[in-house]
Formats: C-alpha cells, structure tokens, sequence
C-alpha cells in the first residue's frame, strides 16, 4: 500500500486529550502494540485459464493491510486494502468523501462479497462541511407485497426453522444498495455512478488475492453453497474453496457494475437484472440432489419498481459536549446507542476504574435493548417513541434502575414511556445476534464525511447467486421477528423494512466532525459502536486502543456475550458483581469475535487518523491521501 503510517508508542490512557479539540503530538498508532494483519503472499503455480479463480498473476496487486494511517487530504477505512485503496484513488482524483464511500462500498463487493453487494442495502450517514449539517440515507431492504404472516411457514402451515429460512428465496428483501449508490452521488457527489464503479470492475476482472478470511467464510458456507447451482459455480471452483493466495475474478459483476454504471440503478430496479433477481427468488436454482429445500420467495418485479430510498433525519444526543449523530428507524442504530449514552450520561465516569465503567456500559446496554425490542420498528407501520427514547427524561427513569455495585437482572422489561421515576412495563424477549455485514468510512480535503454500513445479512446472504450477474442476494427478512406476532413492532408486513442494528455514526463538536465510526456484527454492532465511544471518550484510550480493546455485548440476555481476552481480563471482577458470561464464538472463526470497527478521528489543519481493526476479521486496512507523521 501507498498509504502506509508511521507507527510510535500511544500517549498514556487517560491523558489524551485529542478528542476534545487540545492539539496532539507524536505518531500514528498501533493499538496495543498489535501488527496489523498482513495478506499471505501468492504461491508460485503454473498458468490457468481466467475463471473464478486461479494463480495469482503478476498483474495481480499483492497488498497488505495497515491497521493505522494519519495525514491530509482525506482518509478511507475499511475491511479491505483492495477497497481502501479504491476509495483513495477517487480521492486522489479529486472525488469527495461520497464518490469515495461509494466507490469502496462496490469494491467491497467485489472482495467481501458474502456482508455486502448488489443484492443487500444499508444506511449512510453524511456530513457537509459546508453547512456543518449531518443528513442519512435509508438504503434498508423491503419486504415484497407478496410478505405477510404466512412468509415464515412452510405449505403444510408449520414453521421452517431458521436454517431453512436463511437458504432461501423466503428471506429475500427487495436490494437497496444500488439505489442508495446513486441517490448519495446524486445528492453530494461529483463523478457518476459510472465513474465511481470503475475501480469495483477493475477489481472484479483483474482478480483479488484470496486471504485467510474469504477462504474460511467460503468454507463454513460450503455446505449450502453446494446446494445452488449457480453459487457453487462461483464460489466453489473444482467443487471446493478458493486457496488462500489464489486470486479470485468475477467477470459477471464486472459486467453487472457496466451495466449499473451506463443505464443507472434502473436497470435493476424496472429492467433486465430485477428481471434475473425476481425470476431467482421465485425459483432458486438448487443444485441437483440438494440437501436443502431452499423454498421460493415471492419477490416481483413490481416490487423492485417501488423501492424508493428514504431521506432521514439523523438522530443527535449530546454526550460529555459531543453531538452524536445516527441513523433513525427502520435502523434501531441510532435510537438505542443514542440512548445507552444518555443512561451513562447521568454518571460521572470520570472517577470510576475500568470495570465500574463496563459495569455501566453493560447494563445501559441491556436497558436500551429491552426499549429497542419493544417500541422499535419500521415508522411507516409503527409509531416508533423516537424522542422519546433519546429524551434525557426517558434516560433518567432507565438510569435509575442501574445498582452501582450489582448487575441487572434480565433480561429485564422496557420502560414504562410515560413514566416519572424507576417504573418498567412487561418483560421483554432476548435479543439474539447477527453474523455479517461491513462499514466503511470516508472523509475528503474539503472537510466531508460519510459513515456507511451496508449487508447482505448472513454471511453469504441467501447463499443464491443471480444467474449470469455476480452477486449474492441478501436474506434481510430473517431481521423480522420469524415468529408472527401480531403485537410486534419488528412483525413481517408487505412493504416493510426489518429492524436493524446497523449504526452509522458520525461525532462532531461545535458543529466540526469528531469521529466517525461503525462496525458489522448483527446485533452487536450497536454495543460495539457504544463500547467503542465509552473506550474513547470515557476511559481516555486513544482511537486505535479503543477499536482494539477486548469487547463484551449485553443484548439483555440472561448472559453476557463477550470476547476470551475480555473474560480473561475484566470477567473475576464483573462476575462478582453478578455477570454471567459466554465465550462469543469458537476459536478460530469469524463468530469469536465482536464486530470489525472502522473509525476516524479528526485533528486541526486537515489532519485526520484513519483505523481498522488490527487483528478482527483478518485486520482492516486504514488509508490517507498525504501520510503524514504527527
């Protein structure tokens, strides 16, 4: 990489005063000392013939990843050096933080195929320097009219379970990606969306190099991948997955991108891709002998000619002088970290040690997901409190309920919304976690800024490639509640977009950008945007310490999800005070770790820090158009 940052020892916890507009010195930082993660070099091997994959070429780019960047001129994070480095180029050209955001969310298409693409959606979030206003995007996925409470039986009127949902045209929601794509270049952007997905089609024919995580998310789908017809053709060449080292083309999503890029998101949404997309969902194409029953969908062509993007008010909460800026519902992002920062908000956690501080991280944690699962849905089919879940009346009768020196009990009720003092309503289901998805974020000269998350759900999605286009498609109406409840605000309806946790977020102070910030992870993206916050604004750790620190998510479950090297840390003390907690997945995949942030911090002059995980996901790759040392 080009982009590439000098790295020095941190400034001490506490001490740093960055965040709150004092100047900083010293140089770019490595969180705790963590190397970032490096792409594993090509085996030499002999020729191939251009298919999905191969050898790597020599006109293949070798890239490795840094976890750290700080400059001018703008800044790109993401998951993917391949991604950043798109994202740069347009900036480099002159483009803006949004002809950036979207020239790296279609690479990352191309790299990370199986958190987002063509076929999912997501939420973006934007900050004009020129006005100093904060504005979103809802690029959500919708439900088909065809939706309603029969979606999730199967034709003998018995539920399928989740496993069966998740391979399936069923769990297909109309894509708002592409569409999202061109709304953002059309409203603060300066290239067409042919321009902005050039460096995405160069990827997709060129190649990329296989890395360590796209071999093992390929391998933990194999099993259903086998199962489609058309995935297996792509994702699994000579019936298994692409090596480590390898490259991987996908001419098909290069011609899908040429296709975007000259005739708009029209052709998806009223032309001959929506065509392939609704004949797909309504007749999966399963792999002969199949071991799956991937039941159809009823996703239509009508459907996609409906989509709309919607224009959203940002939600805002002052926490500690800072204005944190989010997305609204249909994304319970913003209302349910804007709320947990309103809890802590009326503790001063200045004086408390690290545990006292996660012992209220958790339990305003667990208080706005009991809100989030009872009052959050859709607002064109439910009447979502916003305000008065972001209200800091709201906060303090939630506050209250938080013992110093005990855990909540859970999971424990929302509250009551018209309460005075500590009152709550009827208890509250659990909240379960997602697995997928990717952020980005991206920032330009002028001042600009853009948080962007965006999914296809699971990892892999549908598990169902679009004959002959390249792409994935989501199975985003699994975020509905599966089981039909008439009374639930998340409930399956024709039209209707499913609660999300994605949370975009961007940070300012008096009005000039802060930070910017966002993670994937299902529902643990909201605690890992709000730890993130706590670790940076409360415990004092410097930006690349707070991405990199252990993580713990408290969805108001009866036990608290957390990573080993958090338990190892923080889990004796925690547990004294009445925490229970799981290990968050197995060792060695995706699912042991918490979220995979992205971030930027911005200093006087232009200066900007760009961050990515060190380690998380295989490490993220943070890139700058000027390095500079600090």
């Amino acid at each position: 990489m080009t982009t590439s940052a000098t790295r020095a020892t941190t400034p001490g916890r506490r001490g740093w005063t960055g965040l709150l507009g004092v100047a900083v010195t010293g140089a770019a930082l490595v969180a705790g000392g963590l190397a970032p993660a490096a792409a594993a070099p090509a085996p030499a091997a002999p020729a191939a013939p251009a298919s999905a994959s191969g050898p790597a070429p020599a006109a293949a780019r070798q890239t490795e990843k840094n976890a750290v960047a700080f400059g001018t001129g703008g800044a790109v994070a993401s998951v993917d050096p391949e991604a950043t480095e798109a994202g740069l180029r347009v900036l480099r050209a002159g483009g803006n933080a949004v002809d950036a955001a979207v020239a790296t969310a279609a690479a990352l298409g191309v790299t990370e195929p199986y958190s987002a693409g063509v076929g999912g959606g997501g939420y973006l979030v934007h900050y004009d320097a020129r006005t100093r206003r904060v504005a979103t995007l809802d690029g959500r996925e919708t439900a088909p009219a065809g939706a309603g409470p029969d979606t999730f039986l199967d034709d003998a009127g018995k539920p399928y379970t989740f496993a069966q949902l998740v391979t399936s045209g069923r769990s297909v929601g109309v894509p708002g990606t592409p569409a999202t794509w061109e709304e953002a270049l059309d409203r603060w952007g300066t290239l067409s969306l042919r321009q902005a997905l050039r460096p995405a089609v160069r990827i997709a024919r060129r190649g990329f190099v296989v890395d360590e995580t796209f071999h093992r998310q390929t391998v933990e789908n194999q099993t259903r991948f086998r199962d489609i017809s058309t995935t297996a053709d792509l994702f699994l060449p000579d019936g298994d997955a692409p090596a480590v080292g390898s490259v991987f083309r996908n001419p098909d999503l290069a011609a899908t991108y040429e296709a975007l890029g000259r005739e708009g998101a029209d052709v998806l949404y009223r032309g001959r891709i929506g065509r392939d997309i609704a004949r797909t969902v309504q007749d999966p194409p399963t792999a002969v002998g199949a071991a799956l029953p991937v039941p159809a969908g009823t996703l239509a062509r009508a459907d996609l000619a409906r989509y709309r993007v919607l224009r959203q008010a940002p939600t805002r909460v002052r926490y500690r002088g800072l204005d944190v800026w989010g997305m609204a519902p249909s994304s319970s992002g913003g209302t349910t970290v804007g709320e947990a920062l309103n809890i802590l908000g009326t503790q001063r956690l200045a004086g408390m040690d690290d545990e006292q501080v996660l012992h209220h991280y958790l339990d305003a944690s667990a208080l706005a997901f009991a809100d989030r699962t009872a009052y959050v849905g859709d607002p064109a089919f439910v009447d979502v409190p916003t305000r008065t879940l972001l209200s800091r009346r709201f906060a303090r009768t939630r506050a209250c309920l938080v013992d110093p020196v005990r855990a909540l009990p859970t999971p424990t009720p929302p509250g009551d919304l018209d309460a005075r003092g500590c009152r709550t309503a009827p208890p509250a289901g659990a909240e379960g976690a997602g697995t997928s998805t990717t952020h980005l974020v991206t920032a330009d000269r002028w001042g600009d800024v853009v948080s962007y998350t965006l999914t296809i759900e699971q990892t892999g999605g549908s598990g169902i490639v679009v004959p002959g286009r390249g792409f994935l498609l989501n199975n985003e109406l699994t975020d509905f509640t599966t089981a039909y409840d008439p009374d639930d605000p998340n409930r399956i309806e024709p039209g209707k977009r499913p609660r999300s946790s994605m949370a975009p977020t961007i940070v300012t102070r008096r009005g000039r950008p802060v930070l910017a910030l966002g993670s994937p992870g299902g529902s643990t993206i909201i605690t890992t945007v709000l730890q993130t916050l706590v670790n940076r604004v409360d415990l004092g750790l410097t930006l690349p310490e707070a991405v990199a620190a252990p993580r713990a998510s408290h969805r108001n479950n009866a036990t608290v999800s957390a990573e080993q090297a958090f338990i190892d840390r923080y889990g004796p003390a925690l547990s004294a005070v009445g925490y229970t907690f799981t290990p968050s997945g197995a060792a060695g995949t995706s699912a042991a770790e918490i979220g995979a942030v992205t971030a930027l911090e911005f200093f006087p002059r232009g200066r900007v820090q760009a961050v990515a995980e060190p380690v998380r996901r295989g490490g993220g790759d943070a890139g700058v158009v000027r390095p500079r040392s600090r």
